[in-house]
C-alpha cells in the first residue's frame, strides 16, 4: 500500500482538470477555448490511471522472500545505510497543491500585475489599405485596431472621432493617466501579451476592473505615423463585467434582455 499516495495524486489531478473543463469556465483563465477537448482527455486519462493504479494495490501479489523484497523495494548505500524506493517520489507532492486548488480555489486570471511588467504587444504586420469608418457615434473599436488606425492610417481616419473601447484598469508608474488593457495568448497564459492604450481623464478606478471608455484621441504626435500616441482623452469611463473570453482583443457583445 504504500503507492496508495500516487494514486490518490493522479485521480486528485483527473478529477480537478475535469472539474475545471466539464462544470465550469475556469480553463479559460488559462488556455484558449479550443484546447478544452485536450484538457477533458488530459483528466480522463489521470482519473483511469489513478483508479487502476489504486486497484492495483488491491490485489494480492504472488508471495516473495524477504531477499526479493529486499531487491525490488530496497536499497543498500556504500555506508550500509538502507533506503525505501517503494513510496511516492517527494517531487509527485507538487502536485497536490495545483490539484486541490482546482477543486476548491482555482487561482484568477492574469491581469493588471501581469500587463504592468510588460510593454504593449508591438503592431506585427505594416497596413497600408483602411476600410472607411462607420458613421456612429461612439465608434465601438478594439484596442489593436485603434493602435493601428493611430499609428498607420494615412487618412486619419479617427481624428476627432468619439471612440469607444473595452478593456481593464492598469496602473501606471510613471506618466500621467492610467493604461486600458487586453491580454492577448495564443494557446495559453503563459505566452500572454498586453495590447495598452494610455487613458487621460476621466474617473480612475482600481486595478483590474472592467471598464468601457469613451472619448477621442490624444492629441500627441503625427496621427497615422509611429510618432502618434496611442492614447485616449476620456469623456467617460464606466464599469462593466468581464467578458467571458477575456483574453481576446474583440468589441464586447452586449448581454441579451
Amino acid at each position: 500500500m504504500k503507492r496508495f499516495p500516487q494514486a490518490i495524486l493522479l485521480v486528485l489531478s483527473g478529477t480537478g482538470l475535469l472539474h475545471i473543463a466539464l462544470l465550469t469556465d475556469l480553463y479559460l483563465r488559462y488556455v484558449k477555448e479550443w484546447m478544452r477537448p485536450m484538457l477533458i482527455a488530459s483528466g480522463v486519462l489521470l482519473l483511469l490511471l489513478g483508479v487502476a493504479d489504486a486497484w492495483s494495490q488491491r490485489r494480492p501479489g504472488p508471495p516473495r522472500d524477504r531477499g526479493e523484497q529486499a531487491t525490488h523495494e530496497d536499497h543498500e548505500d556504500h555506508d550500509g545505510h538502507r533506503h525505501d524506493h517503494s513510496g511516492v517520489p517527494r517531487a509527485a507532492w507538487l502536485l497536490l497543491l495545483p490539484a486541490l486548488s482546482m477543486l476548491l480555489y482555482a487561482p484568477p486570471a492574469l491581469g493588471a500585475y501581469t500587463a504592468s511588467r510588460q510593454t504593449s504587444k508591438p503592431i506585427a504586420v505594416q497596413q497600408d489599405d483602411f476600410e472607411p469608418l462607420p458613421a456612429i457615434s461612439p465608434l465601438p473599436l478594439t484596442l489593436g485596431d485603434f493602435t493601428t488606425r493611430v499609428r498607420q492610417d494615412p487618412e486619419q481616419a479617427v481624428k476627432g472621432r468619439t471612440i469607444e473601447m473595452t478593456g481593464f484598469v492598469t496602473p501606471v508608474e510613471r506618466g500621467e493617466g492610467w493604461d486600458l488593457t487586453r491580454l492577448l495568448i495564443n494557446c495559453c497564459s503563459a505566452d500572454a501579451q498586453a495590447v495598452k492604450v494610455r487613458i487621460h481623464g476621466g474617473e480612475t478606478l482600481p486595478a483590474d476592473t472592467w471598464v468601457t471608455v469613451v472619448g477621442t484621441w490624444h492629441p500627441e504626435g503625427t496621427l497615422g505615423t509611429s510618432s502618434a500616441a496611442v492614447a485616449l482623452d476620456a469623456r467617460t469611463v464606466r464599469k462593466v463585467d468581464r467578458p467571458a473570453d477575456w483574453y481576446r482583443d474583440a468589441l464586447v457583445q452586449p448581454l441579451p434582455r
